[in-house]
């Protein structure tokens, strides 16, 4: 529908105004022959109910309608209307291509939104600040927010189910695959090679880490701390069939011999001061792993990998 006429500042030419509704166009688009101009809203519900130009009744349908020429957007623009909160105390006169900002900031506009001052702090429309109950409102949010928590634990308890059965698949297909590799060289050539990409892709998905302290080094962990390392690559997706051996190379007596004592350590500096190393989440401590450094010499590099916790250091 269109704008009424009596909120315009001046005379309004005929052509500004919508043949259907008899306002000021809002919003138009013209038929494509006879290039009539009505209002967008009202020339689709005529079209719902019969396919012609309402002037002259040549045969027009939805698709075919077209924007508005420019000078006649130009013409309506420079139009000046009355805020339509004047009922309100609004005494703005605005140009037609400004009222949706106006309305937007018009400290009159009875939907303009608001924060309750009774203390939930709640964003409701102005007009409806007096009907407001905060105890009401406040209990219909916590509900709606319960539903939400409620289907995210069905969803994440289904997720979880079907995981379960995921993983039992996995367990049961690499449990055939080792029984494979036992019986058959080319076999076990290709479980190799699907293990090895399986590590490569837990690799990529553990964060970069930066060594700043080698000095902080905790070289001979306790059973307490291995144990947490070890939950933490669980969780982080590492893959079963390294778990094992890497926390055992959590332990200095387990390290390659280039790093297999402080003196070592000390002359070897600038070799380990270059591993590619990647953080195990949520811990002070790194994983190196061969695929992440193909360059390093086999006495600065343990299989499967290289697990070092830190005290501190690790950025």
């Amino acid at each position: 529908m269109g704008f009424d006429i009596i909120r315009f500042v001046g005379e309004v030419d005929e052509e500004l105004l919508c043949p259907i509704c008899t306002g000021v166009l809002q919003d138009p688009v013209q038929a494509p022959a006879c290039e009539h101009a009505f209002c967008k809203g009202c020339i689709l519900e005529w079209l719902l109910r019969q396919s012609t130009c309402p002037v002259d009744r040549l045969s027009v349908n939805v698709l075919q309608l077209r924007q508005v020429p420019r000078i006649l957007k130009n013409l309506l623009n420079r139009l000046y209307i009355v805020c339509e909160n004047s009922n309100y105390g609004c005494q703005s006169v605005v140009k037609l291509d400004t009222l949706d900002s106006h309305l937007s900031e018009c400290e009159y506009n009875p939907k303009r939104p608001f924060p309750c001052e009774q203390g939930c702090g709640l964003i409701i429309p102005k007009d409806e600040h007096k009907d407001h109950n905060c105890v009401k409102e406040l209990r219909e949010l916590v509900q709606k927010q319960q539903q939400k928590i409620n289907e995210m634990h069905q969803d994440m308890a289904t997720y979880r189910y079907e995981m379960t059965g995921i993983k039992d698949e996995m367990r049961i297909l690499k449990g055939y695959v080792r029984a494979l590799r036992v019986c058959n060289p080319s076999v076990r050539a290709v479980a190799d090679e699907l293990e090895r990409d399986e590590i490569e892709r837990w690799s990529s998905s553990l964060p970069q880490a930066r060594v700043t302290r080698w000095g902080g080094m905790i070289s001979t962990p306790d059973e307490y701390l291995q144990n947490n390392i070890k939950q933490a690559l669980i969780e982080s997706g590492c893959p079963a069939h390294i778990l094992d051996d890497l926390v055992k190379n959590c332990h200095e007596r387990n390290w390659p011999s280039g790093l297999s004592s402080l003196e070592t350590r000390q002359h070897n500096r600038r070799h380990y001061d270059r591993y590619n190393c990647k953080r195990i989440p949520g811990k002070q401590a790194v994983i190196v792993l061969p695929c992440d450094n193909i360059m390093v010499s086999d006495d600065m590099m343990s299989e499967p990998g290289l697990i070092m916790i830190f005290a501190h250091g690790i950025e």
